[in-house]
């Protein structure tokens, strides 16, 4: 609606919206979606915001799609932020935590945010096909969408991938290839076979609209804190999306002058057998090695290399974060534990963020009385055999 250009995020080259674009032609890095955010603010403003729809498209004047027309919705966003008393009251430090329940979200994960903006945008510009790699949830969001917007998509996973997210791509008419390998190997595919295939390209950060939708949790939790961000924020991360889409939109939040120049401490979360962010932080290095042999229950956090690293680390470093791996032992334990305490079946990468956060206390990185939000980016149904 107020987009004004697409920019690489790495060499900051200039592309024109309403147009199909993956990667900058230049140096091969994600692009971001920028905005007149000066008009923006003269009709999306905190006071408006109490007589809109209570989903993502709230925010329409942040968002990209210039025809609501297209836009393509099962109502996803505005989920529950959660205070979790009895949870917190396990923890040797007293603080004030929160789980955002992204697990009720349309598909069942937080990936319904991304294809909501990305198929909405992929429809206004005419595409035809859809493909993508995924870990499994991606993969069921993006048919979902497709198929409500009469777009045919063509989804690429891993042949482990949890059996709940392949059927839930039969069931809502994607066309499925299972790949021996991991979401980097599905990756290959896809771009190996796109051009001859007619498809245009939506996966993680190879087209710039994905991480508008998830850009929203960020405004959804300025909202709910009454435009008083957190201390500490705890996220799951594979490809990252979700994390740099907040740091985004806390940007663009400020320059609309909603909230102040404070930030929450961005803290990244990853399973011990595919930590390639916590090991770049840790190394002090810019961008991040491919993991070696990547394995975890968590098939969420099962990314070797996302395309997105330099963008994750730099939130990370710029907000006096962390970048912190658990065992798988620990995040399985962690669902159960979460589930018993407050109701909630959560994804093993979302409960991740509990041992995470222990570890956090135990090195003096949280403080008593912050206020920690933990995401829940999907629902433990969909990993049932990650706990036989």
């Amino acid at each position: 609606m107020n987009v004004t250009h697409l920019e690489c995020a790495s060499c900051h080259k200039n592309f024109a919206a309403n147009q199909l674009h993956n990667l900058c032609d230049e140096c091969s890095k994600p692009l971001l979606v920028r905005y007149d955010l000066e008009t923006a603010a003269q009709t999306l403003t905190r006071e408006s915001l109490k007589n809109r729809q209570p989903n993502l498209w709230r925010y329409a004047e942040v968002l990209p799609v210039e025809n609501a027309e297209n836009i393509v919705s099962f109502g996803e966003g505005y989920t529950p932020l959660l205070k979790t008393e009895r949870l917190a009251a396990t923890l040797p430090t007293k603080l004030n935590l929160f789980i955002k329940d992204e697990s009720v979200n349309p598909t069942q994960s937080f990936k319904a945010r991304g294809m909501s903006a990305a198929v909405s945008m992929a429809k206004e510009l005419g595409v035809k096909k859809v493909a993508a790699p995924s870990a499994g949830n991606a993969a069921g969001a993006l048919s979902a969408y497709a198929s409500r917007a009469g777009i045919e998509s063509f989804l690429f996973m891993p042949s482990d991938t949890p059996r709940a997210n392949i059927v839930e791509c039969e069931q809502t008419g994607a066309n499925v290839t299972l790949v021996d390998g991991l979401i980097t190997d599905c990756g290959k595919i896809v771009a190996e076979r796109k051009d001859a295939e007619g498809w245009f390209d939506v996966s993680t950060l190879k087209e710039p609209y994905r991480v508008e939708g998830k850009k929203t949790m960020g405004y959804e939790l300025a909202e709910q804190f009454d435009w008083t961000l957190p201390d500490v924020i705890l996220y799951p991360t594979g490809g990252g999306t979700g994390l740099i889409g907040m740091w985004k939109a806390f940007d663009e939040m400020e320059k609309m002058g909603w909230i102040s120049e404070k930030r929450p401490r961005m803290v990244t979360v990853q399973s011990i057998g595919c930590a390639p962010i916590v090991k770049a932080f840790h190394e002090g290095e810019a961008f991040a090695a491919e993991f070696p042999n990547a394995a975890t229950v968590a098939s969420g956090l099962r990314v070797p290399k996302a395309i997105g690293d330099f963008l994750i680390l730099d939130a990370l470093h710029k907000s006096n974060g962390t970048a912190i791996a658990v065992s798988d032992e620990e995040l399985i334990a962690a669902v159960r534990e979460i589930g018993a305490a407050e109701g909630l079946f959560c994804a093993p990468e979302g409960a991740a963020c509990l041992p995470a956060l222990r570890k956090m206390i135990e090195q003096d990185l949280v403080k008593d009385g912050e206020c920690v939000v933990i995401f829940n980016t999907g629902a433990g149904v969909k990993y049932l055999e990650a706990f036989s």
